[in-house]
């Protein structure tokens, strides 16, 4: 599977993703992710049209800002490789953890993110809707892996 960076002359095709992937007005559209890929540190990965992971890095910390992967072309490992390789990119880059938020209702991202190594680190209550909590959860990028339990990633 072959990953291409994205910029925002891509964001009608991303929002076409996005649109498949999230339920009616929970996706984000073309206006808002041409905007999010202008900011400096922001960045986007697609698997052809069937994915993408928009991230951005702001010094030594990282943040998935949203993972789409159309329904159909789920559990063929698109989410993983565009996960890892966003992990990769940034650790490059020099940073010491990704962070993100994920529905705690999404069983399926979850496990994903757990088998790429994030950890749970708190609950956003109400963080979508009312009612619709986010778990905040963590990555550590540096040699201190294991630190992912502490407040610290070294």
């Amino acid at each position: 599977m072959k990953l291409v960076a994205a910029g925002p002359e891509d964001a009608t095709l991303l929002a076409a993703i996005h649109a498949t992937s999230f339920p009616p007005g929970a996706a984000w559209d073309a206006e808002t992710l041409a905007t999010l890929l202008s900011l400096d540190g922001t960045f986007a990965l697609r698997a052809g049209e069937k994915g993408f992971v928009l991230a951005r890095q702001t010094l030594d910390e990282a943040e998935i800002l949203t993972l789409a992967v159309d329904p159909a072309a789920r559990r063929g490992g698109i989410g993983a490789a565009l996960v890892s390789t966003a992990l990769a990119a940034v650790g490059a880059a020099g940073a010491k953890a990704m962070f993100l938020e994920v529905a705690e209702a999404n069983e399926a991202a979850i496990g994903l993110y757990a088998a790429a190594g994030f950890t749970r680190i708190g609950v956003r209550r109400d963080y979508y809707a009312p009612g619709s909590h986010a778990l905040a959860m963590r990555r550590c990028l540096s040699a201190g892996e294991n630190s992912n339990q502490s407040n610290d990633c070294k």
